[in-house]
């Protein structure tokens, strides 16, 4: 089944490069990194708010939760 698509920027070389040394210093992945820092900037946004109010501020699981013992 193919993957849903979603927009992928593109960053300039140095922006990785910092973010890069930046995660390597805190010791974390640079996915994690990324998401806390623009978390961070944009919490309080315009586009957040409406991120929110379309119900895609966060994305689904990748596989459903398992059935429960009911």
């Amino acid at each position: 089944m193919p993957r849903p698509r979603h927009y992928s920027p593109q960053l300039s070389r140095f922006m990785v490069s910092v973010l890069y040394h930046e995660a390597k210093a805190r010791k974390i992945p640079m996915t994690k990194l990324t998401d806390q820092l623009l978390r961070q900037s944009l919490s309080e946004s315009a586009g957040w708010r409406e991120a929110e109010s379309l119900k895609v501020a966060e994305s689904p699981p990748p596989y459903p939760a398992p059935p429960s013992a009911a």
